[in-house]
């Protein structure tokens, strides 16, 4: 199965270090933009099972406003406890350009 891209939002809605939680085909997605590029992370904590994208985004990651577990926005691996398991991360890409520049995620398996 090939990789499908969907429209998750446009680029202009995404604010620098601010997480955006969408939901794709069902999944809850967390997608953030920072350093110059736009990640999407599963939006739900491997650990206590609540919204990442409440959480603060610093350095490459996003911390989980519960417990203060860290998860790197290119891996989804936690940096540090309680949180034990990372949380799966997805590919993204941008259309367009400038301010109606769409970004798209694929939350489907590539083989």
């Amino acid at each position: 199965m090939t990789a499908a891209y969907v429209r998750a939002c446009g680029l202009a809605e995404l604010e620098e270090d601010s997480p955006k939680r969408v939901e794709i085909d069902g999944v809850p997605v967390s997608l953030v933009r920072t350093e110059g590029e736009v990640f999407a992370i599963n939006d739900i904590c491997s650990h206590a099972n609540v919204s990442l994208s409440e959480g603060e985004v610093e350095d490459c990651s996003i911390e989980c406003w519960l417990h203060g577990s860290s998860f790197d926005l290119r891996t989804g691996k936690p940096s540090g406890l309680p949180a034990t398991q990372p949380v799966p991360v997805y590919p993204v890409k941008i259309e367009g350009e400038g301010p109606d520049a769409s970004v798209l995620v694929s939350v489907t398996q590539e083989s």
